[in-house]
This record gives C-alpha cells, sequence and structure tokens, in this order.
C-alpha cells in the first residue's frame, strides 16, 4: 500500500470594513460582520488559525478588534493583536483591516478575501467582496 504525506501550509485571508463612527458598538457592528462574512465565505477549521492581526487608522481609539474577536465562539485561545495602520493622509478613514493566518493541508483551498461597506475599492485589483454581492473568488497560488 503507497503511504500518502499531507504537506500543511500556512495560508492567509485579507479582509476590511470600516465602522460608522468611532464607537464602541460601530466598531463591534463592523468587526463582527466583518468576521461572520470572512468565516461563512472561507472554509477554515479555527483551530488550525495561527493567528489574526487587526489594524485600524487611528481615528478609531474607543475598543480594539481583538477583544471583539475574543468574545466569537472558537476564537477566545486565537493569537490576536491590535495595531494601528500607518498613517497616510488619503487612507480611508474608520477603517478595520485584518490578516488572517491559518494551517491547511488543502493546497488548492480557495481564499475569499473580504472587502465590505466603504473598504470595498481598497484592492481594485482583486475586485470586491461585499455581504450584498456574489463572491469574487481569488485562489492563491
Amino acid at each position: 500500500m503507497e503511504e500518502m504525506t499531507v504537506t500543511w501550509r500556512v495560508r492567509a485571508i485579507r479582509g476590511a470594513t470600516t465602522a460608522d463612527e468611532n464607537s464602541v458598538e460601530a466598531i463591534r457592528d463592523a468587526v463582527s460582520e466583518l468576521l461572520d462574512v470572512i468565516e461563512e465565505r472561507n472554509t477554515i477549521d479555527l483551530t488550525e488559525v495561527v493567528s489574526v492581526t487587526f489594524s485600524v487608522t487611528r481615528d478609531l481609539d474607543k475598543t480594539f478588534p481583538a477583544a471583539i474577536a475574543r468574545e466569537r465562539p472558537h476564537w477566545e485561545s486565537i493569537p490576536l493583536l491590535d495595531v494601528q495602520q500607518m498613517y497616510v493622509p488619503t487612507d480611508l478613514p474608520h477603517c478595520i483591516r485584518c490578516l488572517i493566518h491559518f494551517n491547511t493541508p488543502t493546497l488548492s483551498l480557495e481564499i475569499h478575501h473580504v472587502y465590505l461597506r466603504q473598504a470595498q475599492n481598497l484592492r481594485p485589483d482583486w475586485g470586491f467582496v461585499s455581504a450584498n454581492l456574489p463572491v469574487s473568488p481569488l485562489t492563491s497560488h
């Protein structure tokens, strides 16, 4: 019998959204919506998540996105980090970005990067994905 070798690989999912205002409630709504859509559109096992980094523009300072993520089911033991996005005068205001690194044995796994609300046009080269629009899958090679 031939032995099969499984090769694990670290993959990443990008996401971004905007909060309506600098308040705990608005940031909570935006982060929750973003993570809901990322989980819905991607086949990832949360036990295989290596880490998640959130960045926010300097105009968001009422709460940490990681604190919101940590309240989600199965997210309590995932290493989470919040950082402030580098300031660029023309950057999108009230923007929350995330980068999720995870292990997977599936090399052909499609990655669906999710950009919601005003963040939809941050990566026009990738197109955009919105909760209200059809998925535009991107396969990383």
